[in-house]
């Protein structure tokens, strides 16, 4: 069956040119491509050409877009940088002023402190000086009672005159401190 199929397109191909169409077909074909061609340029060539036109249009005006959107993103990066150049510099000198006022804040806490350190010394002075005083006098009571109940002791009698004992208490206690100051 091979050999039949082969045979006969020898023989096939021996009567005519396979790359040379019949003339009828050739005909038939010039007319349809010639129909095609007619359908093409009227109809679908102006659809075409108007969707190219279309699509240029549209990226013409899609870069024109694009370059003015880089042209404005350019100057807002500009603007946002001598903004940014001017928070810095406005942060610096806020910093400044900070450190400016922290110092002189810190001096006057120091004044402050020792102002009242010193009230505080001058007070506990003041305090035992008058501590001093109030227990000089206590002292000179108990040691005139203790001296006044000693002596009466001694004596026998009751020194219950309280104006003489008094003085007697003085003048006794001032000659003590007059000893003990010509001592130091």
């Amino acid at each position: 069956m091979i050999a039949n199929l082969v045979q006969l397109a020898a023989e096939h191909a021996e009567e005519q040119n396979p790359l040379i169409p019949p003339g009828p077909e050739l005909l038939v074909g010039a007319i349809a491509f010639a129909i095609v061609f007619f359908f093409f340029w009227k109809k679908l060539l102006p659809n075409i050409n108007k969707v190219l036109e279309e699509r240029r249009e549209a990226i013409e005006g899609g870069i024109e877009k694009a370059e003015a959107a880089q042209t404005e993103a350019q100057s807002v990066l500009e603007q946002y940088k001598a903004q940014l150049a001017e928070a810095r510099h406005e942060a610096a000198r806020l910093r400044q002023e900070a450190q400016e006022q922290g110092a002189t804040l810190i001096a006057e806490m120091r004044a402050e402190g020792q102002r009242q350190r010193e009230e505080i010394v001058a007070a506990g002075h003041a305090q035992i000086e008058a501590d001093r005083k109030a227990a000089a006098q206590s002292l000179r009571q108990d040691v005139g009672q203790l001296a006044t109940d000693l002596a009466g002791k001694l004596v026998g009698e009751s020194l219950e005159d309280h104006a003489r004992q008094s003085r007697t208490i003085d003048r006794f206690l001032d000659e003590l401190e007059e000893k003990a100051e010509a001592a130091r």
